[in-house]
């Protein structure tokens, strides 16, 4: 049952100015989805700074990674085509930062990046090895990565973040293109994307959280309108194959291209590729909502949605695969505009946003950097006066 676009028409009077509520906002009823406007930041640079990046005024960018250079004096080379990421606490006050590699026929994995207190590199090592087209995946409260395997029999890899090591798949969170995968920490469930043109939207129940070893998988079942606010219910499906194989198949609902998956404050948010759309699922009340499609209004300036994280500010940041290789915001006001951009990047795709425990640092990777090749892939930090 797949979910097509309705007319927007119907919602005029609903819109309007948006008041910037905080992430309570986004369950808010009748609200429309995000609607193109000015940044909290302002604009962005006319031209792109020495690492190829636009930023607004106040911002700076720094390259801490490029794939086959050793990293720093780490003597550890990173790995080709970055994508997802993470990042992790460590004790005083430094933090780890995780990326996938999306290398195939078992070439892949995710490797970590370390920094101490004043972000100077003070590590790099390989999480999890010989896997295939690692995507993104989701960190959890206790301080995991969950790398995701992104084909037809993609699975979930659970990795020690603090040193060299290898992951440990967990079978039970399903068989499929799997793209990134969220936890929500209130009610012990993870959340999990597909990315194919007939993939579901998941959820899986531990059956001893926060052992991921044993559990429930379902997939969702939506009726009524997500841009007024529609209900999902869940229909239980095997963990071997994708929901779309099942013989319950018709009783799940399409989503076209799961992306990057978020879990922030109560809600899981999400972004589907194949329509250029931003969800926010909140468990407590099974209600999801549609709060940003390209279609609605001209000139909106986030395409290609990609990875997905969401500052302490309650600011959602979507990576673009594609598009103008930028990095937009949607506030809780409901305004979406363009932070970042790379220059020169054009056959790549921004990927692994996440932000610093302290919410003063963003990382992410340009997948293929300026030439296209995944073996020349890029990793960013940008530092500033981030909301928070």
């Amino acid at each position: 049952m797949p979910l097509n676009r309705r007319n927007f028409l119907r919602l005029s009077a609903l819109s309007g100015s948006a008041l910037a509520l905080g992430p309570a906002f986004w369950r808010n009823a009748y609200a429309a989805p995000a609607q193109p406007g000015p940044s909290p930041y302002g604009a962005m640079s006319g031209s792109a700074d020495v690492n190829g990046v636009r930023l607004p005024a106040g911002f700076s960018s720094r390259i801490v990674a490029r794939s086959g250079v050793q990293v720093a004096s780490t003597g550890y080379s990173w790995h080709g085509a970055p994508d997802g990421g993470a990042c992790f606490p460590v004790s005083g006050g430094g933090w780890i930062y995780t990326s996938n590699s999306e290398k195939s026929s078992g070439t892949g994995g995710a490797s970590a990046l370390k920094f101490d207190a004043g972000g100077a590199i003070i590590g790099a090592y390989r999480i999890l090895s010989n896997t295939t087209s690692n995507c993104a995946g989701g960190p959890t409260p206790w301080g995991t990565w969950l790398s995701c395997e992104e084909f037809s029999g993609g699975r979930v890899w659970e990795c020690d973040v603090t040193k060299s090591s290898q992951g440990s798949v967990r079978s039970a969170l399903g068989t499929f293109a799997h793209e990134a995968v969220a936890v929500d920490s209130e009610d012990f469930r993870l959340y999990l994307t597909e990315d194919s043109t007939s993939g579901r939207f998941y959820r899986f129940t531990p059956s001893a959280y926060p052992s991921l070893g044993s559990g429930t998988l379902e997939a969702a079942r939506v009726s009524g309108d997500p841009l007024t606010g529609a209900t999902v219910t869940w229909v239980a499906v095997s963990s071997t194959k994708p929901a779309s194989q099942q013989t319950n198949a018709s009783q799940t609902s399409v989503f076209n291209g799961g992306e990057g998956c978020w879990y922030d404050r109560g809600v899981v948010y999400f972004t589907t590729k194949g329509d250029n759309r931003v969800w926010a699922y909140t468990p407590s009340t099974s209600r999801l909502e549609l709060i940003y499609d390209d279609n609605l209004y001209p000139g909106s300036p986030l395409t290609g949605v990609d990875n997905v994280t969401v500052s302490s500010a309650g600011d959602i940041y979507v990576a673009e695969d594609g598009g103008d290789l930028q990095i937009c915001i949607i506030t809780p006001g409901r305004v979406v505009a363009p932070f970042l951009q790379l220059v020169g990047h054009n056959s790549s795709e921004i990927c692994g946003p996440a932000f610093s425990p302290d919410g003063k640092r963003l990382y992410f990777s340009s997948q293929r950097g300026t030439t296209g090749s995944s073996s020349n892939g890029i990793t960013f930090e940008v530092t500033g006066p981030f909301r928070t």
